[in-house]
């Protein structure tokens, strides 16, 4: 009877700690697009979970479901992908019964029973189990591959059925290393004036996400179409062009972002030039030719349309402060007029003028942009400003790069007369720059800040050595383990007016 018992709690515990590490596991392979190969590097740089998930029943626990940056999303791919992986347990639970019948095929009711064998053969799959249970999703979606892969290009085929019954529509299609999605945005607003416009949401620049975007809200009513595309991998932004065939393109800029993954800056590159390759004869490719590294490279491309350099849409006399930004925009035909905007930060400007060149060159008068430029409000978790009283927040959460990590700072720096406090988990995904890049971050920070809370001590020891070699005073510097932990240091010091710069979140794969 204490067998029995005994062997159904180890069932009950064991069932649940594998299901709860098969979610935690899940949510990861979401996050990591469901690729095996960047899950198995997840996997390899985070071993002390995998190894923790295969600690009988305390292991699964661990991964209680908490609240995340970005929530597992129950889709109809994650629902199949969790009930093929749940099949061993399943299995699992199934053996007692067949293991309580070779129990009593071996043993005769007069004879002593020896060890119980169901409980024997329950605690050895329970050690196995959990440790199995990453391994398992992964063998999950392998199985569930050539299945989705059909419903994807199911999917797709709608999408571009879709695209190519709107004959009218002009696709857009916007890349760069950063400022992207800030343009994506500022577009969108002016180009309002003259036409119905649709763009991929928020941060959305994947082919599935695109493709999604356009199946579910795409009408033949509208005009033109924003797609955001983004990469990590050469190739990516070919892919989103086959998928849309953009006749126009914008191209931001191009840097050290995804290093880990590009390996190196001319594979940014060549993946970023991806789009002007794939526009049409009639194409436009709209470039912000202040960066060097486009620049270098425009020559290529029959139809051009600079901004950002001397020879194209150009910005003069920009005035910033904390109530937003000012300035004149020049263009090659001699065209002047002033815009303000409540954006802050002197960032804003090339990608805002990077907006202007495209509608102006689609039809806008610069009269009407005027107006419509006074419409565009912060991006949210990009330098979005939010007032709360004697305490101002500069939300820079999905900022994660060397130049707007330092736009991000000339822009607290304008807050004058305020106690000026950084938080940040410091930058990742930069290769064998990461160092450097956060090392130099710090000596800027302590340039401009008057107290910084570093999120993560270990990640962060090369903002902290930049910072204090700076001669930054080391009480005003704290280090914490989390952002709670941060936020509670940043309230608790002394000084009611104070900003806040929140700048980048990690992702919860890290």
């Amino acid at each position: 009877m204490l067998a029995t018992i005994i062997l159904w709690l180890l069932i009950a515990a064991g069932a649940a700690g594998y299901c709860l590490g098969l979610r935690h596991f899940a949510h990861m392979l979401q996050l990591n697009s469901y690729k095996p190969g960047v899950q198995l590097a997840w996997m390899t740089k985070n071993w002390h979970k995998v190894l923790l998930a295969s600690v009988p029943v305390v292991g699964g626990f661990f991964f209680w479901p908490r609240k995340a940056k970005k929530a597992l999303v129950y889709t109809p791919r994650v629902k199949r992908l969790l009930a093929t992986a749940l099949l061993p347990m399943v299995l699992w639970v199934a053996l007692p019964p067949f293991a309580q019948g070779l129990h009593t095929h071996l043993y005769d009711a007069s004879t002593t029973t020896p060890w119980p064998l169901p409980l024997f053969f329950q605690c050895l799959l329970l050690l196995c189990l959990g440790a199995c249970a990453p391994w398992f999703l992964l063998v999950a979606n392998l199985a569930n591959r050539p299945f989705e892969k059909a419903i994807n290009r199911h999917y797709i085929r709608q999408a571009k059925q879709k695209l190519a019954a709107c004959p009218n529509l002009t696709v857009i299609g916007i890349t760069g290393s950063f400022g992207k999605t800030s343009t994506k945005h500022f577009l969108s607003t002016l180009l309002r004036a003259r036409y119905n416009v649709l763009m991929t949401p928020g941060g959305v620049n994947t082919p599935l996400g695109v493709v999604r975007c356009v199946r579910e809200e795409l009408t033949a009513a509208h005009e033109i179409f924003l797609c955001e595309m983004g990469a990590k991998n050469v190739g990516d932004i070919a892919e989103l062009c086959e998928l849309t065939h953009p006749k126009h393109g914008v191209l931001t800029s191009i840097g050290p972002q995804h290093l880990e993954s590009f390996k190196s800056l001319a594979n940014v590159a060549k993946t970023k030039f991806e789009l002007g390759d794939a526009l049409p004869k009639d194409g436009i490719l709209f470039a912000n030719a202040g960066d060097e590294n486009i620049f270098a490279k425009l020559g290529a491309y029959p139809r051009v349309v600079r901004y950002g350099g001397a020879d194209g849409y150009c910005a003069e006399d920009v005035s910033v402060s904390e109530r937003g930004t000012a300035f004149a925009v020049l263009t090659p035909t001699g065209e002047r007029e002033y815009f303000e905007t409540r954006l802050v930060g002197a960032h804003n400007v090339v990608n805002l003028v990077g907006a202007i060149a495209v509608a102006h060159t689609l039809g806008v008068p610069l009269r009407q942009l005027k107006g419509q430029m006074r419409k565009i409000a912060p991006v949210q978790h990009r330098l979005e400003l939010i007032d709360r009283g004697d305490v101002l927040l500069l939300d820079d959460a999905y900022n994660a790069n060397p130049t707007g990590a330092k736009a991000a700072l000339d822009a607290l720096a304008l807050f004058e007369g305020r106690q000026k406090i950084l938080v940040t988990p410091g930058m990742i995904e930069l290769g064998s720059q990461q160092e450097a890049r956060n090392h130099t971050f710090g000596t800027q920070a302590a340039a401009v800040c008057d107290r910084i809370a570093l999120v993560g001590k270990k990640q962060t020891a090369p903002i902290a050595a930049g910072v204090l070699e700076a001669g930054f005073a080391h009480e005003n510097l704290f280090a914490a383990e989390t952002l709670q932990e941060a936020m509670a240091w940043v309230y608790a010091q002394p000084g009611a007016r104070k900003v806040i710069l929140l700048e980048n979140d990690l992702p919860d794969t890290f």
